[in-house]
C-alpha cells in the first residue's frame, strides 16, 4: 500500500500563496508518520472519548464544530478529549479557519509526537485541496517497457518484444503529426481508476532508433510533437506473424490488457513485410474513438450479416458467432 510521510506531503505548504497554507504548531517529532489513504477524517466524536472509528493512518481535520465543542468543556474534559484523539497516534492533525487551538490539544500533540498544523482555509476548501493532493501522491505506480504515443487524442501504448519496431512505428506516426509521450520506459500511474503514462525524466522526449541512435523528438520536430502525460486508452501489442496463429479476423470480441489492476482495451497486430503498421495504429485510434461514441463497427457488421443469413434461411435461426467467417 502506498504511503506518504507527513513532512513530505506538507513540504513547501507553509507560504501564504501555497495550496494548503499550513503552519506547524506542535508535534514536530511526529513528522515521520505516514498517511496511507487520500480520505481525511473530522473526528468530532473522538474528542468526547468515542474513538473506535478513528483511522490512525489518515489526516484528522478539526474545524469550527470540533474546536467550539472543546471550548464548551472544562479543562479536565478538554485534556481527556485531546488525549483520546492523540493517543491513537493519527498521522497528523490540522485545525482550519486559523482558529485558536486549545492549550490542551497542543500539549497532547507534543506528548504523543503528533504533528499539529493550522491553516486559514475553510474546512471544506482545505479537505478538497488536500484530498486532491493525496490522491496524486498516493497513486499506484509502475514502469513498463513500451512506447506511449498520442494519436488523434487517443493514448496508445505500444507493446512487443525488443526490436520488433515499436519506436519505428511511433516515429512514423510523429511524422504524420501525432505526439510522443514516452519511449522505451513508460511510467504508469493510476489515479481515480484511470491509467496515465509519462516518460522517465532522464529520457523524456527522446527515442532510440536502431541505426540512428538517440534522437530528441522535441528538438527535431518542435514542442507540438511531444507531450508530458497522457491517459492510456488503448494497448496495441506488436507480435511476429505466425502462420499457425489464429488472428482475429472480425474484431467482434474485445480484448483487454491489465494495467495496475485496470482493464484497458487491447488489439494484437502481427508484423510482416508489407504491412503499414503506422496506418493500422492510426485506424485503431479512429476505431477507438468510434467505440467511445457507442459505435462498434465489427458488431454492427455481424448483426447485418446475421440478418441477411436469417432472411435466406428463416427456419434455421441466426448462425452462431463461430460460424461467421
Amino acid at each position: 500500500m502506498p504511503a506518504l510521510r507527513v513532512d513530505a506531503l506538507f513540504e513547501g505548504q507553509a507560504t501564504p500563496d501555497s495550496q494548503l497554507q499550513l503552519t506547524l504548531i506542535a508535534g514536530s517529532k511526529g513528522l515521520w508518520r505516514t498517511i496511507t489513504g487520500a480520505r481525511v477524517q473530522k473526528p468530532a466524536l473522538a474528542l468526547s472519548g468515542y474513538t473506535p472509528y478513528v483511522n490512525a493512518n489518515r489526516l484528522q481535520v478539526l474545524g469550527m464544530t470540533e474546536i467550539s465543542y472543546l471550548r464548551t468543556l472544562d479543562e479536565a474534559r478538554r485534556r481527556a478529549g485531546a488525549e483520546a484523539l492523540c493517543s491513537l497516534q493519527p498521522a497528523a492533525i490540522v485545525v482550519t479557519r486559523e482558529l485558536e487551538i486549545p492549550a490542551e490539544l497542543i500539549a497532547a500533540c507534543e506528548a504523543h509526537d503528533v504533528a499539529l498544523y493550522r491553516t486559514p482555509l475553510l474546512s471544506s476548501l482545505f479537505i478538497s485541496r488536500v484530498q486532491e493532493l493525496l490522491e496524486g501522491r498516493l497513486s499506484v505506480t509502475s514502469n513498463i517497457h513500451g512506447v506511449l504515443i498520442d494519436v488523434l487524442g487517443v493514448g496508445i501504448l505500444l507493446l512487443g518484444q525488443s526490436g520488433i519496431g515499436k519506436s519505428e512505428a511511433a516515429l512514423d506516426l510523429i511524422l504524420r503529426g501525432h505526439r510522443l509521450v514516452a519511449d522505451d520506459v513508460v511510467e504508469l500511474r493510476r489515479h481515480k481508476g484511470t491509467i496515465y503514462g509519462s516518460g522517465a525524466e532522464i529520457i523524456k522526449h527522446h527515442m532510440e532508433i536502431r541505426g540512428l541512435g538517440i534522437i530528441n523528438i522535441k528538438d527535431l520536430f518542435g514542442i507540438a510533437a511531444v507531450r508530458d502525460v497522457k491517459k492510456v486508452e488503448l494497448v496495441i501489442e506488436l507480435c511476429d506473424w505466425d502462420e499457425s496463429d489464429d488472428y482475429d479476423r472480425l474484431g467482434v470480441d474485445d480484448l483487454f490488457y491489465d494495467l495496475l489492476s485496470q482493464r484497458i482495451p487491447m488489439v494484437r497486430v502481427p508484423i510482416r513485410p508489407g504491412r503499414n503498421i503506422a496506418s493500422i495504429i492510426e485506424v485503431a485510434a479512429r476505431n477507438t474513438l468510434l467505440k467511445l461514441q457507442g459505435k462498434h463497427s465489427a458488431r454492427e457488421f455481424q448483426e447485418r450479416l446475421n440478418q441477411a443469413l436469417l432472411a435466406v434461411r428463416p427456419d434455421e435461426g441466426p448462425p452462431r458467432g463461430d460460424e461467421v467467417e
